[in-house]
């Protein structure tokens, strides 16, 4: 009874200790399943992205705005800095009100102006003053319609409200062939990745948990008791299903009784 107590005792107490190795070859013995995990996350990306993300168009139009200070001289270096400057306020001159209503009565939208702002990105490269206009919509054509249609009110509004002196079209909006959104490869990379982690984190969790009695060293470690001897299993020789393992501390209370 007295070593039976330490040996419960050393095993309550007892850290775990994870060998590399064997987690190694754990991991590898069922690799297989790993990869099917992966496929198959992947392929249920795959038919998720199809099934219910409904894709969406973006058509792109660029701007030249132009402001100088003295119209009878050329384009200076302080002109470029002012209108860098200025084209920011550009881009919000996009997303204001008054240019998202005129833009859905021209098209006769069936939106409000705040769901119209969803859809649209104002951006401007460094240093330039180009002003660069891009709408995401389902419908590919009306993704294009929008996007001339806010580059014509915007353009109204910067040459009378900011009193440029000329606004050019730099690039007309494009017809989308092909989605911008969903990405199908990138969520199935996603899904697949996913599907990796989720099979190698179950594996890890199975063997960290796992803590029956398989070797002599266990019985030592856990137990405290010496091995006199062991009796090998012939090979080829199939384990009953009936018979399981004993955990080391179902084995150490069973001992105790």
């Amino acid at each position: 009874m007295n070593q039976n107590s330490v040996a419960n005792r050393e095993f309550e107490n007892d850290e775990i200790n994870i060998d590399l190795t064997e987690l190694f070859l754990a991991v590898w013995s069922k690799i297989h399943l790993v990869i099917l995990a992966g496929i198959f996350m992947a392929l249920l990306a795959f038919a998720g992205t199809k099934m219910f993300i409904t894709p969406m168009y973006s058509s792109t139009t660029k701007m030249y705005v132009l402001t100088k200070q003295d119209s009878s001289a050329g384009v200076t270096y302080s002109d470029i800095q002012t209108g860098t400057q200025l084209t920011k306020d550009y881009m919000e001159l996009v997303k204001s009100r008054p240019v998202l209503e005129q833009v859905i009565a021209v098209l006769n939208l069936d939106m409000e102006a705040e769901e119209l702002e969803e859809t649209i990105t104002a951006e401007t490269p460094v240093d330039t003053r180009i002003l660069t206009i891009i709408v995401e919509n389902q419908d590919p054509k009306l993704a294009k319609e929008i996007a001339d249609a806010l580059r014509e009110s915007v353009s109204i509004q910067i040459t009378e409200i900011m009193d440029a002196d000329s606004v050019n079209t730099f690039e007309e909006g494009n017809l989308p062939t092909e989605p911008s959104s969903p990405s199908l490869v990138k969520n199935m990379a996603i899904g697949g990745l996913l599907g990796l982690i989720i099979a190698l984190g179950i594996i890890v969790l199975i063997f960290v948990l796992d803590d029956t009695i398989k070797t002599p060293d266990d019985v030592e470690h856990y137990l405290g008791l010496n091995v006199l001897t062991s009796i090998p299993i012939q090979e080829g020789v199939k384990k009953s299903k009936k018979v399981k393992g004993m955990s080391a501390r179902k084995f150490v209370k069973s001992m105790k009784r």
